[in-house]
This record gives C-alpha cells, sequence and structure tokens, in this order.
C-alpha cells in the first residue's frame, strides 16, 4: 500500500512533470481513495478502461490521455460528465501523464519504441520529442515494415518517399506527423508516427522521405505500461495494464 500523496510526489518528480508545459494537466486529476493497493493502467481514460477498474476493484488509473485538455469543453456534461462520475461514486483516482510520457529518457513513449525496434535512439537537438537512430546495418524497407508489424502487433501504412534501403530513422509517438518536415531537416531516410494527413503523402514524395504511420494507440502503449511496472517495484503494489484495443 502507498498512500497518494506519496505516489503523486514521487511519480511527479521522476518524470519531472512540472517542468514540462503541456495541453492538459499532469498528474492527479480526479481524486479518490487516498490509499493505493491496486492501480490498472491504459492508453486512454475511456468508459471500457473505467469499467475495467471497477470491475478489478482497483484504487487508481494510470493513462497517458486523461482529461481537461486545452480549449475543450470544461462542463462535466455528457460522456466527459459520465465517465468523472463514476469515477468519483467509486472512489477511483485518475492519474494522467501527457508529455512527460513521450519525453522520457528511460519511461517515455518514445525511448521504450525505439528500444522496442531494436534502435539504439537519442532525442534529437531540433526537438526532444522526436527520437532518431542511425542504422549500423541498412535495412530494406519491405523489411523494416515487417519490423514494425512484429514490434506494435499491426500493419503500419507506408508512404513511399523512394527509399529502397533506410540507414537513418527518426520517430514520435501519437500524432506527430506534422513533425515530418522538422525530421526531414535531421537527413533521415524515414519518419514514423502513430497517425497520418492527408498532405503527408505530398510532403514525403516530394522531401524523398518514407513515411510509416504506426497506430497513435499503438505507439503510446510503452510509456504508461512501462511507468506501472516500475511503481509496483518501487511500492509494492498491484498493476494491471489492460490494453482496451484501438486501430487507430
Amino acid at each position: 500500500m502507498v498512500e497518494l500523496n506519496t505516489l503523486i510526489e514521487y511519480t511527479n518528480t521522476l518524470l519531472g512533470s512540472e517542468q514540462i508545459q503541456d495541453y492538459c494537466p499532469n498528474g492527479l486529476q480526479v481524486e479518490g481513495k487516498q490509499s493505493i493497493d491496486k492501480i490498472v493502467g491504459g492508453v486512454t481514460a475511456n468508459q471500457k478502461l473505467i469499467s475495467q477498474a471497477i470491475e478489478h476493484n482497483a484504487d487508481a488509473i494510470l493513462v497517458h490521455h486523461g482529461y481537461f485538455w486545452k480549449n475543450e469543453n470544461p462542463c462535466l456534461i455528457g460522456m466527459k460528465g459520465a465517465r468523472i462520475r463514476q469515477l468519483i461514486q467509486h472512489n477511483i483516482n485518475l492519474i494522467a501523464y501527457h508529455l512527460p510520457l513521450d519525453l522520457h529518457t528511460v519511461y517515455g513513449n518514445n525511448a521504450l519504441w525505439g528500444k522496442a525496434m531494436g534502435f539504439d535512439g537519442k532525442p534529437s537537438d531540433l526537438d526532444p520529442l522526436i527520437y532518431h537512430a542511425q542504422l549500423s546495418n541498412p535495412i530494406a524497407t519491405q523489411d523494416f515494415i515487417a519490423l514494425l508489424s512484429k514490434c506494435l502487433n499491426r500493419s503500419p501504412l507506408h508512404l513511399c518517399g523512394g527509399n529502397k534501403k533506410l540507414t537513418h530513422i527518426a520517430w514520435c509517438s501519437g500524432g506527430a506527423q506534422g513533425f515530418i518536415e522538422k525530421a526531414a531537416q535531421l537527413g533521415v531516410d524515414a519518419f514514423l508516427s502513430g497517425e497520418v494527413s492527408e498532405q503527408t503523402m505530398h510532403i514525403a514524395s516530394e522531401l524523398g522521405i518514407d513515411y510509416f504511420s504506426c497506430g497513435h494507440h499503438a505507439t503510446e502503449i510503452f510509456g504508461v505500461r512501462a511507468l506501472g511496472e516500475h511503481l509496483v517495484r518501487k511500492f509494492s503494489i498491484e498493476y494491471q495494464f489492460i490494453d482496451i484495443p484501438n486501430p487507430v
């Protein structure tokens, strides 16, 4: 068991969340029980995850995508009101870390995605959210697609930039397709992210950089899962990561 304040203070410090400017509040978003025995983790605090947390008698939910996003309607009505009402009724804490779980060099999505692909990646000087790696052995594009499919349990959408072999790869998890031009400044052959936009096809073709859309959800499983496992070791509490499938 760990006290809620102890858990939040430790995790905020570990991730450096108070020093990161974000689109939402990081840390404790909805307060519940003051003593934590069991945490349920997931990528997004949707209704299915809340229902699973209730079923598993969780004291807290730990996610990457929580609530209270910049410019969203602040009123607790409709779908948002129903979600938060259930959390409060069952005295469940909601803990969310967005950019801190993309940026962190140990527990971050980008660092861990790179390791899952087998790359020794590092944050770029252009933007710490963009990781990149120089490959010691060039990889054929088709072999790289197979590697991504195995790593993420889904096939990526490949927009061809004309490279038959890849030697320098950049990536950023989630909805970072807009970073493709910035990634191209690194001189990479390919850029990976979670989503794709109409203009991405033209940018990839004209810049000669292959783009791989790998799934927003699939590329952001890594951080929250690893963070929960770390908290288990630190505080001897129970943690269960529940993957709510999402094709996007």
